[in-house]
């Protein structure tokens, strides 16, 4: 069975339908509103190499981080101790999406961030729904990740580096800070080295939807994001 096309209509088949590659739909806008829906159903959009209208995935199994769980390795810990870079939130955005994007570009040949999805996102950060984790040195952008907020999970969308482990202090630095705001998930989407460092596991799809559904009950942390720790508290928080 091929997945469906959308249409205009704000909709998404359930995440359960979706096809062996993990695809629940092709097409659709990229609304603020759709882009949402997504979300909270476990849905996440993936433009693909040649293929003109957006992918919508929901992959089995999915792979997520439990803040509290989370395993940061000793070179890392001792690299956010030193406090070469400053962990800011939320202060470029824009930035951190283009850096994502231009380091996607680079690096893969089948996937990236298109311009149709930089601009969606801007807006989602705008909106208040999208947030940027950002490392500074010397006053210099050089490292950071963004994603989607949603009731108690962060649905990390990607990251940049232009500095050794500067994208690695930010993930680790947001990590303590969900653990200290009380948030249950980490979704990683997919399985990838660079988050199986920390701690990333395999969960069923469905099990992953529970823990959605449940977690989108705690209110959404809407708005600007300021952190409350900065690495080295973060490093102290993270146990695992």
């Amino acid at each position: 069975m091929h997945p469906p096309f959308l249409g205009t209509k704000l909709v998404f088949p359930p995440a359960e339908r979706a096809d062996e590659d993990g695809v629940v739909a092709i097409g659709g806008d990229l609304s603020i509103e759709r882009l949402l829906l997504a979300y909270s159903s476990g849905i996440f959009p993936w433009p693909v190499q040649n293929i003109e209208p957006v992918l919508w995935f929901s992959p089995d199994p999915r792979w997520v981080i439990e803040p509290p769980k989370a395993h940061v390795p000793r070179s890392l810990r001792k690299q956010m101790r030193r406090g070469l870079y400053e962990v800011r939130a939320d202060t470029a955005f824009a930035q951190v999406i283009n850096g994502c994007a231009e380091s996607s570009r680079r690096g893969q040949d089948s996937t990236w961030i298109t311009f149709e999805m930089e601009d969606a996102y801007n807006a989602l950060h705008a909106a208040g729904y999208a947030h940027s984790i950002e490392a500074w040195r010397e006053g210099e952008l050089v490292g950071g990740l963004y994603g989607v907020s949603l009731g108690g999970v962060f649905f990390g969308e990607s990251m940049f580096a232009a500095a050794p482990d500067a994208s690695k202090v930010a993930f680790a630095t947001l990590l303590g800070n969900l653990v200290r705001w009380g948030f249950d998930l980490v979704d990683c989407q997919t399985k990838t080295e660079h988050l199986q460092r920390f701690g990333s596991v395999a969960v069923a799809r469905k099990d992953f939807l529970a823990t959605v559904k449940r977690s989108l009950a705690n209110p959404t942390k809407r708005g600007r994001w300021t952190l409350d720790v900065g690495p080295e508290e973060a490093e102290s928080l993270l146990t695992g």
